[in-house]
């Protein structure tokens, strides 16, 4: 073999083994979530501030609720501080992706178009998509929804259950989408709209904290998962996340938690 060609085959190798060092450090740089916050000493939480008792302020400006509760304990655990973000809701995967946030713990749906953006933990909680009217209301079915005003929150699951039922969606006179719940419940007691679609974890507490008189159909968009989202390359991350869910709820920490905010343990088994 001319020597030309073996000079030529070694530099061959030693850019293959260069590009294969290179590319191993990459990996390694995208899978170091969990060393990341240790080293920060924190991990910042994404919600929406008005999603009552999942994630909210109280009388005196402070965020409480039960995914609050759930993630202080977790970072404890971790040996961590967690800081709660107030974020805009329709915007909640870019803020993740941008990493100003290191995941979502706010009433977040598991389902699959957002799996195509973030990684979901094991679901802890089952949800009910609930049809919401104000009393006397001549709607009593999700047949009465045609022509009718029904109001969402933006890009929540809520929104992608109605769109889902496709009979439905297409029979409404117009969906009204707002930034927060809140929103829509003032303009449900105003007339302004006929009916909402939420989770029924929040329409049920903010009607029997509001004391609002509004009724819940015994029809719904269905049923689903809560989780907690993280950027999709964070797998330690979300190892670690995983690992103390499942000793919450083992030692029935969670299940205190839930007993806390709802009377009742409502954790998925």
């Amino acid at each position: 073999m001319k020597r030309s060609t073996i000079v030529l085959l070694t530099l061959a190798l030693m850019v293959g083994l260069l590009l294969s060092a290179c590319s191993g450090a990459q990996e390694t740089a995208k899978d170091d979530s969990l060393e990341r916050i240790k080293q920060a000493g924190k991990f910042i939480v994404g919600l929406d501030d008005t999603f009552a008792p999942m994630g909210f302020r109280d009388e005196e400006g402070n965020i409480v609720g039960f995914d609050i509760d759930l993630a202080k304990e977790a970072a404890k655990r971790l040996g961590v501080e967690v800081e709660f973000k107030p974020i805009d809701w329709n915007s909640k995967e870019l803020e993740l992706k941008n990493k100003k946030i290191d995941m979502i713990w706010n009433g977040l749906t598991i389902t699959e178009d957002r799996k195509k953006n973030m990684a979901f933990t094991k679901p802890y909680l089952v949800n009910t998509q609930i049809i919401i009217v104000p009393e006397g209301s001549s709607i009593k079915s999700k047949a009465d929804l045609a022509g009718k005003k029904v109001g969402v929150q933006m890009s929540s699951s809520g929104l992608e259950a109605l769109k889902k039922d496709k009979e439905v969606y297409d029979s409404l006179a117009e969906v009204v989408e707002y930034p927060d719940y809140l929103e829509a419940f003032l303009d449900l007691k105003a007339g302004r709209i006929d009916a909402v679609v939420a989770d029924e974890i929040l329409g049920r507490y903010y009607i029997e904290k509001r004391n609002e008189n509004f009724v819940i159909l015994d029809d719904n968009f269905g049923t689903e998962e809560y989780g907690v989202g993280l950027r999709l390359e964070d797998k330690q991350l979300l190892e670690a996340l995983n690992r103390v869910l499942d000793e919450m709820k083992q030692d029935g920490t969670m299940s205190e938690i839930s007993k806390k905010w709802f009377g009742e343990d409502i954790i998925k088994k």
